[in-house]
């Protein structure tokens, strides 16, 4: 339709189309991607909500691993607080820089245990207790089925204060719960508290109109000529960014291409210290909407980017992101380049962290 408008209120038309779109945005990316090659000439798909019957059941699963606030095995924000510094503390300087932010999650297994609290210890603000150090490792666990299938990934570490008020505060998560009580159930007094496993398998089994979004081949949209820049932040609260990952690995199996193939039409770029679609602790204003822009210069804005790369043949090799001061508009403290994966970002120095060129992809 807009292409039909845009042919009657310009005499000239247009010459080429583009799509941009976050979380169900990008998942709708990627549908147009997989069943539309021919709509887009660039597709750029932020933080997809991809596997999607599998996302709305790993979400639903995180209530009766924590259950409701005061039970034993619930933790405040202030102690999933604890639990993210640890993760920092183990995890922040394995790519070279101390500076808050985990370059990548891949490299993170954190051991949970290091915070529980011996049974004489006087202080206790900064430690739990065994079962809560239970809940935690099973929040960061990869979610399984019935039959021990991966359904979906864990979620990744480094998201902790931003996901524990959205995830982990005591109560089903609202967007499953509806899922399940008007698409799976149409039952409206179905109740979130309730969710298995049995009922994840109930819901894959329906998968209306395909709004799994996970085909692999992607050979339609290659052969058109289009290009798809897939990017994901390493601090989603929403989203887990190993969901993208598997994608990835998913497509790259079903094709038969390794990443230096893919390169051509299809790259994926992890945005460290950026939350669901902006947001976070790092350099994440990459100019996918109003709250992540500083500027149209393409190596600052994946839209534009993509316009590049689509019309003079400039494949982006890295991602670059800014870091906001406080918050969007205001002053830039640094900028990172994010790297396309299955590369990864470490400080070599000499210098800063904040200093761009002293990171490098490996």
């Amino acid at each position: 339709m807009g292409k039909k408008l845009t042919k009657q209120f310009y005499d000239e038309g247009f010459d080429k189309s583009y799509y941009l779109g976050c979380s169900t945005g990008g998942r709708q990316g990627f549908k147009s991607v997989q069943k539309f090659p021919n709509d887009f000439d660039g597709v750029v798909a932020g933080a997809p909500a991809i596997n999607l019957i599998n996302l709305f059941s790993w979400s639903a699963h995180f209530y009766p691993i924590t259950g409701s606030p005061g039970s034993e095995t619930f933790l405040t924000t202030a102690e999933w607080q604890i639990v993210h510094d640890e993760i920092i503390r183990q995890c922040d300087s394995i790519d070279g820089a101390k500076d808050g932010i985990i370059e990548d999650p891949d490299l993170c297994r954190p051991i949970l245990e290091t915070l529980t609290c011996t049974s004489h210890a006087s202080n206790k603000t900064s430690c739990l207790t065994s079962t809560q150090v239970n809940t935690a490792n099973q929040v960061l666990a990869p979610f399984y089925g019935i039959n021990g299938t991966l359904l979906y990934p864990r979620m990744q570490p480094g998201s902790e204060m931003l996901a524990a008020s959205l995830m982990y505060n005591g109560s089903p998560f609202p967007y499953s719960e509806d899922w399940y009580r008007y698409v799976v159930y149409e039952n409206p007094s179905w109740s979130g508290k309730n969710f298995t496993v049995k009922d994840a398998a109930v819901a894959l089994a329906q998968n209306p109109y395909n709004i799994q979004t996970w085909e692999g081949d992607l050979s339609p949209f290659q052969k058109s000529g289009g290009k798809v820049l897939h990017y994901h932040g390493l601090q989603d609260q929403l989203i887990s960014s190993e969901d993208s990952k598997w994608y990835y690995s998913h497509v790259s199996q079903t094709m038969q291409l390794p990443p230096s193939k893919l390169d051509d039409f299809y790259r994926f770029f992890q945005i460290s210290g950026m939350g669901h679609c902006g947001g976070g602790d790092g350099a994440y204003g990459i100019g996918q909407g109003l709250r992540t822009y500083d500027g149209t210069n393409p190596e600052d804005n994946v839209l534009m980017a993509m316009v590049q790369w689509v019309e003079k043949g400039i494949a982006p090799e890295t991602v670059r992101g800014a870091k906001f001061v406080s918050g969007p508009g205001s002053k830039v403290e640094y900028k990172r380049r994010h790297c396309r994966w299955p590369r990864r970002n470490v400080f070599k120095g000499p210098g800063n962290y904040t200093d761009e060129n002293a990171w490098q992809c490996i």
